[in-house]
């Protein structure tokens, strides 16, 4: 028999899981679910999962909340990463300490969430366009604020006082939030010979704020030792945006730089598009002559095992090409 229009599937497992391991509460659970908070309700005793008692919960104090908001308010790989999000979907309140984090994928908010060690619901916008977390905390705003954010910022964000050591975390939550890691195949030039095939990559950021990239192309120069250009992109009646863009070579030190652990908090789509790049994409045992392949190792002898064709993955982090330069390099 077919459920009447009205009637909201859940799953026992996700409502165990949501209810009793990650503890949240029956409106926070209706919230996630599109549901209204007494259907939780029913189907916890529907389902026999014991229902906490009303009021605060057990490690929920406003003590044992200090200490989160405590650790909200001080540098680490999540909070930098965090604040590489804020700085570019994010939101500051202009009253009572309110913060919003905004996207079209749930998964990041999500990876927010944890980082944060949030409770709060995630829930999608009225006009549908996207999801949001909102909070309060007023520690981590005012930390926020001293660092160089600001409400309203989009046209006015300039330097952030970032530390050298989470740099990397920062600029790969800039780049989770309002960037790009395009890989595309180019057969632009394949009219003049077929073989002219090459395989494009580029890590790039958008920002309303060209103080604000022009801070972030200085700051990667010095911190990765990368240098990208800015490009200006504006629309018929609109403002100006504008892009940070770093071409295949450099964008190669930049993915190695960013991802630099296999269990940094990342949007994960895009380090999919990221991953085949955080190994070597050939070697050879002698240098040519002509400008060395983007991506390749030389002088180095090539791994046992390995196919003749040495362009696919090799889970090999942080290796390093020194001889990396811009060049066209043919895809097989």
């Amino acid at each position: 028999m077919t459920p009447p229009p009205s009637y909201v599937p859940i799953d026992p497992d996700v409502l165990r899981r949501l209810y009793v391991e990650e503890r949240l509460t029956s409106s926070q659970i209706a919230h996630r679910l599109g549901c209204a908070e007494i259907t939780v309700l029913r189907r916890l005793r529907r389902f026999g999962i014991p229902a906490r008692p009303r009021g605060p919960l057990p490690g929920h104090s406003d003590r044992a909340s200090a200490v989160v908001s405590r650790a909200r308010s001080t540098w680490s790989p999540e909070i930098a990463y965090v604040v590489g999000l804020v700085a570019t979907d994010g939101n500051l309140s202009r009253s009572r300490y309110g913060l919003t984090l905004s996207s079209n994928d749930i998964d990041l908010l999500e990876t927010a969430r944890r980082c944060l060690q949030l409770t709060n619901a995630i829930t999608r916008y009225t006009n549908g366009r996207c999801y949001h977390i909102q909070w309060r905390d007023r520690r981590f705003y005012e930390w926020l604020v001293d660092i160089g954010l600001t409400p309203a910022k989009s046209l006015t964000l300039g330097s952030l006082a970032v530390p050298d050591e989470y740099f990397a975390d920062f600029f790969r939550g800039c780049v989770d939030g309002d960037g790009t890691v395009l890989v595309y195949t180019d057969r632009y030039h394949t009219a003049k010979n077929e073989r002219y095939v090459y395989e494009r990559l580029y890590v790039s950021l958008v920002s309303a704020s060209r103080l604000f990239l022009d801070w972030m192309r200085a700051r990667i120069r010095t911190v990765a030792r990368v240098d990208g250009v800015i490009d200006e992109r504006r629309k018929e009646g609109g403002r100006s945006l504008w892009r940070l863009r770093y071409a295949k070579a450099d964008s190669i030190r930049l993915i190695g730089w960013m991802y630099y652990a296999p269990d940094v908090p990342c949007l994960a789509r895009k380090r999919a598009k990221a991953e085949r790049f955080l190994s070597p994409l050939g070697y050879s045992p002698l240098r040519p002559t002509g400008r060395p392949r983007v991506g390749w190792l030389y002088n180095k002898p090539r791994p046992q095992g390995r196919p003749e064709d040495v362009r696919g993955p090799v889970k090999a982090p942080g290796w390093s090409n020194g001889s990396l330069v811009a060049l066209k390099t043919p895809c097989p």
